[in-house]
């Protein structure tokens, strides 16, 4: 790293143009806060003052030349990338210019089913063809888990005309795949390896984390910055390898990315990327420090199993994020999303997600070792109150799907709306998923079986929250004609 990494250019602009005091004839139009007093009371003005417009003093985020150019060289180095954007639609907006810039319509491209339901939706914007490496599943903890190398030798195969290869990395549980081999084998055959990092940026600026995308060679990864790294939510980036046409990607993220950035979601981007290029071990030494006191505390309650790198098998799941707080709750006789109603409501603790048989409990740079404290008593009363025998709790959460028709045919097609009882047999149209994670159990285009239907009402029966469907309560289901 070298001495620019001291520089934050988007927040130093902003500051040199609150002092010049200019009078503003431009949007926003609350005119620095004087025309919102209630929303400024509550944000505070200095959070009004730097809500403001792209004008030359502050640069253009759709094409750069000053401030935003030199944070994004600045960022790109930090990252040891040869590109970096500033994203302001979150990593579903990286995602979806990665895989915008990598297929046009019809061309293929080898990615995992668990993929977040924004890698989908790019593929009804582009309409590129999946072709779906089903991913092993743990079968005790019922979770989907990295791409096996030997897989994704077979998809290349039998799909030699793929234009990429997309991998999430590491999943939402903490897993990771054998990046660097999969990276090797993919550019050996012409394709460009796209990599979903939202859950990975501390890789980059911790010590004994699994390999980063960019250090695996990877074409291009979209990095939550928000998650992990500190920033305001919905701000994130999009690196770049050397082989990435920087200036084609521009175009293609200017596409949909919006032409009014906001200039608080980039300097937060600006800020935590500075912050963590000077002091990223220290603080990422902590954070796994508390992960696996809580860890080891979680897992002397009894019943509950805080799982981390014991799990590791060389290939599907080749590395573990242990800063990754993952529990399997259903000893204790509680699905995940019950235990993480119970947190919420009993304990006003608020983790991630809980699902069917999990909780993620998101541990970063702002948590502090009370706080872990209260956690890891709170799961204990849990247990004692609540537990009770789980013979009766569904145990598998992954189900692979049948693909039927492409995502975006699906989606555009001649549709029906049925009771979601009547529609096993029946091609699914839209996205059912619990959020979080937003991984789908459905997406466009695959066929509706019994299992799938029985997973949907026990996941809405627990409380899991369902989104995706035009069904609100998710009681019909829209089907293909």
């Amino acid at each position: 790293m070298t001495d620019r990494q001291n520089k934050a250019p988007i927040y130093e602009a902003l500051q040199r143009f609150k002092r010049m005091r200019v009078v503003p004839f431009d949007v926003p139009g609350h005119k620095r806060g004087r025309g919102n007093q209630e929303l400024t009371d509550f944000l505070g003005q200095d959070c009004m003052d730097a809500d403001v417009n792209s004008m030359k003093p502050l640069d253009n985020l759709c094409h750069p030349v000053s401030v935003i150019k030199e944070a994004e060289d600045i960022a790109a180095e930090a990252f040891g990338a040869s590109n970096a954007f500033f994203m302001v639609g979150g990593t579903t907006s990286a995602v979806q210019s990665m895989i915008m810039y990598a297929c046009k319509s019809g061309e293929k491209i080898i990615m995992p089913r668990n993929v977040h339901r924004s890698a989908i939706n790019a593929l009804i914007l582009t309409g590129a063809v999946p072709v779906y490496v089903n991913p092993d599943v743990n079968n005790q903890l019922g979770i989907a888990l990295g791409m096996s190398v030997e897989q994704v030798e077979a998809a290349i195969r039998e799909n030699p005309d793929a234009k990429a290869i997309m991998v999430n990395n590491p999943t939402y549980y903490g897993i990771c795949s054998d990046l660097k081999r999969i990276t090797e084998l993919a550019h050996a055959h012409n394709m460009l390896v796209l990599v979903d990092e939202a859950h990975g940026t501390h890789f980059y600026f911790g010590e004994n984390f699994p390999i980063t995308a960019m250090a695996a060679g990877a074409d291009c990864a979209s990095v939550s910055m928000h998650k992990s790294g500190g920033s305001l939510t919905q701000s994130s980036f999009l690196l770049l390898g050397p082989n990435v046409n920087a200036d084609y990607m521009r175009q293609v993220i200017n596409l949909t990315q919006t032409t009014s950035a906001s200039y608080l979601l980039l300097s937060s981007l600006d800020i935590s990327r500075k912050r963590l290029a000077l002091n990223g071990k220290e603080i990422f030494s902590k954070t796994v420090e508390m992960a696996e006191y809580a860890r080891q505390e979680i897992n002397s309650i009894g019943g509950y199993y805080a799982y981390s790198s014991e799990l590791i098998n060389g290939d599907s799941i080749y590395a573990f994020d242990v800063s990754k707080l993952s529990v399997y709750t259903l000893p204790v006789g509680l699905a995940g999303i019950e235990v993480y109603d119970l947190l919420r409501d009993e304990y006003d603790i608020q983790i991630e997600f809980g699902d069917i048989g999990n909780i993620l409990a998101y541990i970063s740079v702002g948590d502090r070792k009370r706080d872990i404290e209260r956690l890891i008593s709170a799961l204990a009363e849990i247990r004692r109150r609540f537990g009770k025998s789980g013979s009766e709790l569904m145990t598998q959460e992954y189900i692979s799907p049948i693909v039927s028709e492409t995502p975006r045919r699906a989606f555009y097609a001649e549709k029906e709306s049925l009771p979601i009882d009547e529609s096993a047999g029946r091609i699914c149209s839209e996205f059912v998923m619990c959020y979080p994670p937003g991984i789908p159990i459905l997406a466009p285009g695959e066929l509706i079986t019994p299992e799938i239907i029985e997973y949907i009402k026990y996941a809405k029966e627990k409380g899991c929250q369902m989104t995706g469907t035009e069904d609100i309560d998710l009681n019909r289901l829209n089907v293909l004609k």
